[in-house]
């Protein structure tokens, strides 16, 4: 047996030794030791953490508490309150917050998304109503209490990140510290007896790390290194990510700008707020920053599915417009399509939505044209079953010459399925067999009061029916080509034909790539913290009194691995073909004829029976003839 396990047993019978002698004194002992171990391993994963330390307060000399939370003064509550907010667990709890306050933005009609289905729901919930508006639910994103869970938030994690960016730049800037006195007492560790110089083995050791991506130098008689600093860099990356996507949100949220505008085909749009059917901005938009662009439809394309369990299915759905920039830009083409939008100095016009627009001449008594227009009707369905109201405020006389105004509640159906053959709704979105029914109204549409209207429904509370021959309102189903003579002679309306329009949602986003950049960082930073580990590995040559080198390797991770063994006896192994393992030395003839064994009191008699040597050489084997895998190495206590 070497003469390190010599000593090994002398020590060990030493200490039993003196248990005998002390009787209980020893387990208390032991366990002081244990307590003491736990406590230094504790440390030593600490050290690789660049957490922010929380110190508890201690008590004041004179305060009274009996070593207790001594009585805190303004600043020493600030401390308290600045130490809870930048917390990891209060920083989850805002992110969470924050995600549940999102909860009714999405499920509530905003007044910032769209002021009618606002009013509608509050027209549907009278009780409900009151609550909502107390509680800032139809503003969610710029209410109070939301703002305030954002604003805490991002003041959690930048002061979460600063002081440790700062500690993580100071442990990049220094070296890994040196090796401890007892290796074995690491979770991974090996050791084997080499022919190799010392000097010669550290040398090895650093190469073997450096081509490894250890960082590593020489500390005494050991090689100290370490590995896996991205963990760390990925976990604040992933912080610095929130904060990118949270700037992101405020910027889009106060210097957007997004309005609608519906355009039927022929007509033109122009990027002015006059041209806007609605317009909404961030508090911070300035309107003069609007890009000066304008284009026009020339023709929306729609083709659909004509047959098979996906009929009625969009397959064509673009639309084709010439636009040009500035006042006097020159013409250019382009086609937008769903998610396709056309982009013109960062500004984005996207196609949300497609309709038809029935072409009417208006009449008077005298047979004078009052208006042709082609009219735009809302769709009610998928196969786009539409209505609307055709207004003619102006120009129109009725038999007596006196000036009147006109109402007609409209209702299309671009296939109808025929006289008999169910409800009038249509069968196809494509315009196979269009068919308009009109209803006749005459009177004051209620323009002129100054009160805005919609310019899809029809206000009839200030105006009368138009009847027909049984004293009914005056309705009637036209094709194209067809006409609805109003009674009495008061003039006629008819159907021409159809055309289409498309609406387009025209926006600006100012803080959209910096959210993009800022969620691919955060999963990138997330992927690194969650699945980089960082560890620390130690390489200790010493010779021996018989002047072979022991060679001892240990690793220590920040968590526990099942790969840091495995790494380990990886390095072993590329560290063995600079420093194989030593030949053992042969025993003499004699004393393997007449082994002595050594007294039970004697613990410094090696012993040189082969069961021993063969119990050495399997497990235990702190310097013998073969490394062992970290894995097979037993722990210290087992061998106690």
């Amino acid at each position: 047996m070497s003469k390190a396990n010599s000593s090994t047993d002398t020590g060990a019978d030493e200490r039993t030794a003196e248990g005998s002698r002390t009787g209980a004194g020893t387990r208390t002992d032991t366990g002081a030791d244990e307590r003491a171990q736990r406590r230094a391993d504790r440390a030593a994963g600490e050290r690789l953490s660049t957490a922010p330390r929380e110190e508890s307060p201690e008590a004041e000399p004179g305060s009274g508490s009996g070593g207790g939370v001594p009585a805190m003064g303004v600043i020493g509550w600030i401390r308290w309150f600045w130490r809870q907010l930048t917390s990891m667990r209060v920083a989850l709890i805002l992110l969470f917050l924050l995600s549940l306050g999102a909860i009714p933005g999405s499920l509530i009609p905003q007044t910032s998304v769209d002021d009618f289905k606002v009013q509608e729901f509050k027209d549907q919930h009278t009780t409900l109503t009151p609550i909502y508006e107390k509680l800032q639910l139809f503003d969610v994103y710029s209410s109070v209490w939301f703002s305030a869970i954002y604003i805490l938030l991002f003041v959690s994690l930048i002061g979460c990140i600063v002081p440790r960016t700062g500690q993580f730049v100071g442990q990049l800037r220094s070296r890994p510290p040196g090796a401890p006195k007892r290796l074995t007492r690491l979770p991974a560790y090996t050791t084997w007896r080499t022919g190799a110089d010392p000097e010669q083995v550290r040398e090895a050791a650093l190469g073997v790390l450096g081509k490894r991506r250890f960082r590593a130098h020489t500390v005494g008689d050991a090689v100290a290194a370490e590995k896996g600093y991205l963990r760390e860099a990925g976990n604040l990356v992933f912080h610095v990510a929130l904060i990118v996507m949270l700037v992101a949100f405020a910027t889009g949220q106060l210097f957007k700008s997004e309005g609608g505008k519906l355009v039927v085909e022929g007509d033109g749009f122009a990027n002015t707020l006059t041209q806007y059917d609605d317009f909404k901005s961030g508090s911070l938009y300035d309107s003069d920053t609007l890009a000066p662009f304008s284009f026009v439809l020339d023709k929306f394309v729609g083709t659909y599915e004509e047959s098979g369990p996906q009929r009625g299915t969009p397959r064509t759905f673009e639309a084709r417009v010439t636009y040009n920039k500035g006042a006097d830009g020159p013409d250019r083409k382009a086609v937008i399509r769903v998610n396709e939008p056309l982009v013109v100095d960062g500004t984005k016009v996207y196609l949300i939505a497609h309709g038809y627009a029935p072409v009417v001449t208006v009449r008077d008594s005298k047979g004078k044209v009052v208006s042709r227009n082609a009219v735009p009707l809302l769709p009610i369905d998928n196969n786009i079953t539409s209505t609307g109201a055709i207004k003619v405020m102006d120009g129109y006389r009725d038999k007596n010459g006196e000036k009147t105004q006109l109402g007609f509640k409209a209702f299309f159906v671009p296939t109808f399925a025929g006289h008999g053959k169910g409800e009038m709704f249509s069968q196809f979105p494509g315009a196979q067999y269009p068919v308009l029914a009109l209803s006749a109204y005459h009177g004051s549409l209620g323009v002129d009061s100054g009160l805005p209207q919609n310019v899809y429904q029809l206000d009839t509370s200030k105006m009368e029916e138009f009847k027909d021959e049984n004293g009914e309102l005056l309705k009637k189903m036209l094709r194209p080509g067809e006409k609805l003579d109003l009674s009495n002679g008061e003039g006629s309306i008819t159907f021409e034909g159809i055309e289409e329009w498309a609406s387009f949602q025209i926006s600006q986003q100012p803080g959209n790539g910096l959210a993009l950049g800022g969620a691919i960082a955060a999963i990138a930073g997330l992927a690194a913290s969650l699945f980089i580990q960082r560890r620390r590995v130690w390489v200790r040559a010493v010779r021996g009194a018989d002047g072979v080198t022991v060679v001892e390797m240990a690793g220590l991770g920040r968590s526990e691995s099942a790969k840091l063994p495995e790494e380990l006896g990886d390095l072993a192994a590329a560290l063995l073909t600079t420093a194989p393992v030593a030949a053992e030395k042969p025993e003499p003839a004699e004393m393997a004829e007449k082994p002595e064994k050594p007294a039970a009191s004697d613990a410094s008699a090696p012993s040189e029976g082969p069961d021993d040597a063969t119990h050495e050489d399997d497990a235990t084997n702190e310097a013998g003839s073969r490394p062992v895998h970290p894995a097979e190495a037993p722990a210290e206590g087992a061998e106690k």
